[in-house]
């Protein structure tokens, strides 16, 4: 595996290089995402909960995938810069579980059907 940066970039408001990679994967099918961050780490000397790869793509008939890669100066900048979803993925976040599509949909029918002063209330039990 070999990877080399294609657009490399210094953001220093948000606390990271950035960059797109190509990883060169001729034996393979692909290249997992935390086998980059591990090789990311070692070519930047960071940390591996410091860097985050996203947006690959396998180029048709293999042998190389192209993606992104943000390497943060620090855990805690990666923390506060990158998306939740992002977060959760690398293992730095857990997921916040919502009530599902259907059970919204049943409350907000629920509520159509309290009238005056019985809103009010129904409202202030729910919060």
């Amino acid at each position: 595996m070999l990877i080399k940066r294609i657009r490399f970039l210094r953001n220093a408001l948000l606390a990271r290089r950035q960059m797109v990679v190509d990883v060169l994967h001729p034996s393979r099918a692909n290249v997992s995402k935390d086998e980059i961050r591990d090789r990311l780490a070692t070519l930047y000397k960071t940390e591996k909960d410091a860097v985050s790869v996203f947006g690959f793509r396998t180029q048709f008939g293999g042998g190389k995938s192209t993606g992104f890669a943000l390497i943060y100066d620090s855990v805690d900048d990666l923390k506060k810069f990158e998306p939740a979803y992002r977060l959760v993925r690398i293992g730095q976040a857990t997921k916040v579980e919502k009530a599902s599509r259907q059970q919204r949909k049943q409350r907000k029918n629920r509520d159509k059907k309290t009238r005056g002063t019985g809103k009010k209330v129904s409202k202030r039990n729910k919060e």
